[in-house]
């Protein structure tokens, strides 16, 4: 198939953009058509994609890895065939499960994992282990709000095109229930085509998918408590969406905690219901701010290695919402940034990695001890979840496979652990055989394994 006309990735730079797609055909052949790929800003409305177009073009500028290099069209869902395939104690693979339970036997039991490897569509298998132990998600649930915002748009905009239009042109302001999140976000500068980072603050302006972006790329609180918002305004508002600020700011005044609790619930949950997920097993039950915490009291949030694994099986199969939203939502979970945690290892540099993570970590004071950022002595919850394709670029010999991982150990760098199973899960998926964790890394490999929000 010849390459894709460079209008296709037209910005406001059009001749650099031009060039920048010129590039991107010589770092990988082209491809049958099918957080964001890099060329999807006239797709997505997602201005911060201009800039990282125009890094890769630029000398000096940080480069993306090979495996973030896929284009709009090269994203794709890949169980299409096996829609009504699930996990289940019939179809566990041996050799799999095996291999799996010797990576982790020796190894803290607040370790759980579920692998699903769906590299032929028509035959999946998995295997898991402790894979329905559960903790808190932390940042991992932002994707059951990613899912609860595409449900409302299939509820009140049945046409496709009009979701697209509502992502890419609906404009939501910053307030107090984007306030006190650390996490630093894009901002593009159309001025030097640069993305610049900074916290949100009141007044900050994204489009409804900008927000979408920063809630899974950049993980930001500020950005998962607006988006959870839209998603309960969508379900009130319907066909009607966007109101105006006056009409929100009266709702969410005027309707009893109870209610707003009752309704933040539901518009999580009953798409996973439809998409056949064991809520017993799966729940992000509060806000991510504290004013959004404040305006609606939450519940508990948990989840297992087994949901998390069978929620993105059910994007892969089209069947979370329904199929555009299930491949739009793994485009927001594609990695086109720097890959920290599960996705950090240079043994994945060249996979296609879409992926979510989730921490907490509390210390207290002890002897001889020096608490340091995911690396508690409390608590250190690490979550990752992921689709991984391995290498990028559809070759015959690609490994398609899911992964769920979660841990509590004490005292480790968490971050960095996660990295290094995630080294030895690609061995395991690749051989069928046991892989050894390689644990000791760099003082600067630590620090970038856990450099990302």
């Amino acid at each position: 198939m010849s390459p894709r006309p460079a209008a296709r990735f037209a910005t406001r730079r059009g001749a650099l953009a031009a060039a920048a797609v010129a590039l991107l055909a010589l770092l990988r052949p082209p491809l049958p058509a099918g957080g964001y790929p890099i060329d999807g800003r006239g797709v997505s409305g997602i201005r911060r994609l201009d800039g990282y177009l125009e890094a890769q073009q630029t000398a000096g500028a940080a480069k993306l890895q090979a495996g973030a290099l896929l284009g709009v069209d090269d994203v794709r869902l890949n169980m299409l065939d096996g829609r009504r395939w699930d996990l289940g104690p019939d179809n566990r693979d041996p050799e799999l499960q095996s291999a799996l339970e010797s990576v982790f036997r020796s190894r803290h039991p607040s370790y759980g994992v579920a692998v699903i490897d769906i590299t032929d569509p028509a035959s999946p298998t998995w295997a898991g282990v402790r894979e329905e132990r559960t903790q808190l998600p932390g940042s991992v649930g932002k994707v059951l709000c990613l899912t609860a915002l595409f449900d409302g748009l299939a509820r009140a905009f049945p046409d496709v095109a009009q979701r697209q239009r509502v992502l890419r042109e609906h404009f939501v302001v910053a307030d107090g229930w984007a306030t006190g999140d650390p996490h630093t976000v894009p901002k593009y500068d159309p001025v030097s085509g640069t993305n610049r980072f900074s916290v949100v603050v009141p007044g900050d302006r994204f489009t409804l998918s900008e927000w979408t972006d920063h809630m899974i790329s950049a993980s930001a609180n500020s950005a998962g408590a607006m988006v959870w918002r839209e998603a309960m305004l969508l379900r009130v508002f319907g066909g009607d969406y966007p109101p105006s600020p006056e009409q929100a700011t009266a709702f969410f005044r005027n309707t009893p905690r109870t209610e707003l609790t009752r309704l933040s619930l539901a518009v999580i949950n009953e798409p996973l219901t439809a998409a056949g997920i064991d809520l017993a097993q799966l729940q992000q039950g509060t806000f991510w701010t504290r004013v959004s915490q404040a305006q609606i009291p939450g519940t508990r949030s948990f989840a297992s290695p087994r949901e998390l694994a069978r929620l993105l099986l059910r994007i892969e199969q089209g069947r979370l919402v329904d199929e555009w939203s299930s491949l739009e939502m793994k485009r927001y979970l594609y990695m086109t940034k720097k890959r920290y945690r599960f996705a950090y290892p240079p043994e994945l540099a060249a996979s296609a990695i879409y992926f979510k993570s989730g921490s907490f970590y509390k210390c207290a004071p002890e002897e001889g001890f020096q608490c340091g950022k995911y690396r508690g002595n409390v608590q250190n919850l690490m979550n990752s979840i992921a689709i991984v394709e391995s290498p990028a670029g559809g070759a015959p010999e690609q490994k398609r496979y899911i992964v769920a991982l979660i841990s509590d150990v004490l005292k480790v760098n968490s971050a960095w652990d996660h990295s290094r199973l995630a080294a030895a899960i690609e061995e395991t998926i690749q051989t069928r055989r046991p892989a050894q964790v390689r644990e000791k890394g760099s003082d600067e490999q630590l620090r970038d394994a856990g450099s990302g929000d």
